[in-house]
């Protein structure tokens, strides 16, 4: 089975005519894609080149000497990187004497060797296409690479698969990210980009994150921004899959004229995608669970549950109830989706619920752990990540509001979060407005629970407390008929 490792012969130093290969770059002795002049040619124009651009612009692309596919080409690079790094203007003579004191110079060809080289060019005005030939043959090697760890990997037959195979899909979409590189740009233009953006809001046309569908929080927020960690705790039965599955079914049917439909993502590790399923229908048609379970639905309620359920079978939605999972399977999984379709939010609920891999004793370390790679998910992905997590009993101990301290098993939490928000129960003598049912009275009869929504942590705006109503008959929550405070 071919193997990366194999290593040339000791003796086989190569030529001017024929250099030497570095022993990464063969397999069993053949060669992988290059381009021995593009390599000369921009070697050549960083060494004639006095003002320091063509390495400049190397290191701008992040060349690096395993770029290089022949070793002498390395040597030389890495030798030119060291002068550039030490402030040294380069030169034949100070590359010479940078190479002898390395033990390195007759692995390059000797001094013939460098002199030979920089009189190849007269000019260093086409190093820009030398450099993107070298970088993109070094990704179609990394290409090949990958496929051979892929078949040596198997045939080792690891332990631990899910493992494996997350680390090579990590590999392959991490391809390209030496190619998508930005150069630095004039402010002029992220300006420009800024107030076409600000116009778009002042008109109403966009806004710069996804609305979770509640106007007071919305109006906080401004909506989930894409690499955003979005923590959502409370203590148990307070409600938050409950909120979390409303605001994914606000973002699955907000869409407007000028919109494509919105993909949002949940991971159910506590509830099955049935059950899941079952609260969504009933809670958008209004009917009682209980009553459904006991038979007791009158028509209406029964063509409004079917029609529900048709709605929502065109949604772009997708969940994964499948339990145990790690975060590095998370990650796996809606990485391999976000390739097919552009998600607009990933929900995982919750985030105690994580499989560790044991290799970290300590509680607080394995949630730290967690934490890290889900705010790693959302700047990868480029999504806003809505993390539910727990609380503990601080906040019925004393009787008071949920806060920020009360994050379950570690402080992680609080720092990866961009937003961090928290439900409780509103206490006796705090004031509670109507509820705004989509128009409908609030009465007793509509069973419903005030809950406050407080907006605990905001990286880029204010924070806040906001009035919902839980309407325990729909397992729903709708807003209150009241103005957000501002801290």
């Amino acid at each position: 089975m071919p193997s990366l490792s194999t290593k040339l012969p000791s003796s086989d130093l190569g030529s001017p005519e024929q250099p030497q290969v570095a022993a990464s770059n063969k397999i069993q002795g053949k060669p992988l894609p290059s381009n021995q002049d593009a390599e000369q040619g921009l070697l050549a124009a960083c060494i004639v080149d006095s003002s320091g651009e063509v390495i400049s612009a190397c290191i701008e692309k992040s060349l690096r000497p395993e770029d290089f596919y022949f070793l002498k080409h390395q040597l030389l690079y890495g030798a030119i990187l060291s002068l550039h790094n030490n402030t040294i203007e380069i030169d034949e003579i100070v590359l010479i004497e940078k190479l002898r004191a390395d033990g390195q110079l007759d692995q390059v060809g000797g001094k013939d060797g460098v002199t030979s080289l920089s009189s190849r060019i007269d000019t260093s005005a086409h190093a820009s296409f030398w450099l993107d030939i070298v970088k993109q043959k070094a990704l179609l090697r990394k290409c090949i690479y990958i496929g051979y760890d892929i078949i040596d990997g198997a045939n080792q037959q690891p332990s631990e698969v899910e493992e494996f195979l997350a680390n090579l899909e990590q590999r392959v979409c991490s391809l390209g990210d030496d190619q998508n590189i930005r150069a630095s740009i004039p402010f002029s233009e992220p300006i420009k980009q800024a107030m076409e953006q600000i116009q778009r809001m002042l008109s109403r046309e966009e806004v710069d994150g996804v609305l979770s569908g509640y106007s007071d929080l919305d109006a906080l927020t401004n909506g989930f921004k894409p690499g955003e960690m979005i923590v959502l705790a409370a203590r148990p039965s307070v409600g938050k899959t409950s909120l979390a599955m409303n605001i994914v079914e606000n973002i699955a049917f907000s869409l407007s004229k000028n919109s494509s439909p919105k993909q949002s993502l949940v991971f159910s590790l506590e509830m099955s995608s049935t059950s899941l399923a079952m609260r969504l229908i009933c809670g958008r048609a209004r009917v009682n669970m209980n009553d459904l379970r006991k038979g007791f639905v009158p028509k209406s309620k029964a063509e409004s549950l079917h029609k529900t359920s048709r709605e929502f079978q065109e949604a772009s939605l997708w969940v994964d109830d499948t339990s145990g999972l790690t975060i590095n399977q998370i990650r796996a999984k809606a990485r391999r989706l976000q390739m097919r379709k552009k998600l607009d939010l990933v929900v995982v609920d919750y985030l105690q619920l994580i499989a560790t891999d044991g290799r970290l004793h300590s509680r607080e370390n394995q949630i730290s752990e967690i934490s890290r790679g889900l705010k790693a998910m959302a700047k990868e992905l480029d999504v806003p990540v809505l993390v539910l997590s727990q609380l503990n009993r601080d906040s019925e101990k004393e009787k008071r509001e949920p806060r920020l301290s009360d994050l379950r098993e570690s402080g992680a939490i609080e720092q990866d979060a961009d937003v961090v928000m928290l439900l409780g129960k509103h206490r006796k003598g705090e004031d509670v407005r109507e509820m705004d049912a989509g128009g409908e009275e609030a009465s007793q009869e509509e069973d419903f629970e005030p809950i406050v929504l407080i907006l605990a942590k905001q990286r880029n705006g204010p924070t806040g407390k906001i009035n919902l109503a839980f309407r325990r008959k729909f397992t729903r929550f709708e807003s209150m008929q009241s103005e957000h405070r501002l801290n």
